[in-house]
């Protein structure tokens, strides 16, 4: 029988009700906020000043730290503003806004990182054609769809998840509002509702895994076949950097949207959404840069042209 208590806000549970380690939680979040924000930032900004890095890979890799910026800022500031002032409080339109925006964030890196992996199988096993396949309007064409299909993505999430009301209790066992927390306090009469919507949305996602999967294989296929081992270790220096970032952010998500939610969740049981959340715009700049010298290269180009713009005049 449906609880007849209609949920109106929703509270946030965060990682501690002790006011002074609440504070704590907000300052290091802020941290780490300030770090994914500036790194990725600054890729953005060597992305689009230096003219030697244009290529389509940099196009996508701008792209993809733009939804980094983005998706971070969803959930991180409200959880530090919430911790320091200590009301974990978010109201209904709130969280939906929260939901619509994190979800499209992550389905764009999601359409984005599946762009990349084509653009690396394109520059490998056609790299005859690459220049005429991976034109400007091509990649221009590509983004705009990855954007576009992270909103439809969102709207999605939004129209299953929020088809209905919700009933018992308010409480969200994490520090943003996701969508198992909120099907665990959806009314049970309007599942049905829900189902549609959240199978095409995840067939969106599983479609670009197997896409990205797809291409990977034959990337392998294409360098094992190279005779040369010093063109096989640049190849694969090119892709590794990708690979990684797409492992690292598919398995915090499954690790968030994925695995089975705790009635009494503990600390250790919210570190899930923290990886999902952090560590994909705070590593994929690092990854990125330590892996490729011509962003390493792009960045010193920036650094001294800011010093010579800032050198007094005599």
């Amino acid at each position: 029988m449906v609880n007849a208590t209609l949920v109106t806000s929703f509270l946030l549970l965060g990682f501690s009700e002790d006011p002074e380690l609440q504070t704590l939680c907000g300052l290091l979040f802020l941290l780490m906020y300030l770090v994914a924000l500036i790194s990725n930032l600054l890729i953005v900004t060597v992305l689009t000043l230096d003219p030697q890095l244009q290529a389509p890979m940099y196009f996508f890799l701008k792209n993809l730290s733009l939804l980094d910026i983005s998706l971070v800022s969803v959930p991180i500031p409200k959880f530090i503003l919430n911790s320091l002032t200590h009301n974990n409080s978010i109201s209904i339109p709130g969280c939906a806004l929260q939901l619509f925006l994190m979800t499209s964030f992550s389905g764009g890196e999601t359409f984005i990182l599946t762009a990349m992996s084509y653009d690396r199988y394109v520059a490998i096993c056609c790299p005859l054609h690459y220049e005429a396949i991976m034109n400007d309007d091509a990649c221009m064409l590509m983004a705009g769809v990855s954007w576009a299909l992270a909103g439809l993505f969102g709207a999605l999430y939004i129209a299953g998840t929020f088809s209905g009301p919700f009933c018992g209790s308010s409480v969200i066992p994490e520090f943003f509002c996701n969508v198992p927390s909120l099907l665990k306090i959806f009314c049970s009469v309007t599942f049905l509702v829900v189902y549609p919507s959240l199978g095409i949305a995840m067939c969106l996602g599983l479609s670009c895994c197997v896409c990205i999967v797809f291409s990977y294989v034959h990337i392998l296929s294409a360098v094992l076949r190279i005779p040369s081992r010093k063109s096989q270790c640049k190849a694969f220096s090119t892709c590794l950097p990708h690979l990684l970032v797409f492992t690292i952010f598919i398995l915090s998500a499954c690790m968030v949207y994925l695995r089975p939610q705790a009635d009494a969740p503990t600390v250790i049981d919210r570190l899930p959404a923290v990886f999902y959340t952090v560590l994909p715009p705070i590593l994929n700049p690092v990854i990125y840069t330590l892996r490729n010298g011509d962003i390493k290269w792009g960045l010193r180009r920036l650094l001294s042209a800011l010093h010579v713009h800032q050198r007094p005049f005599i």
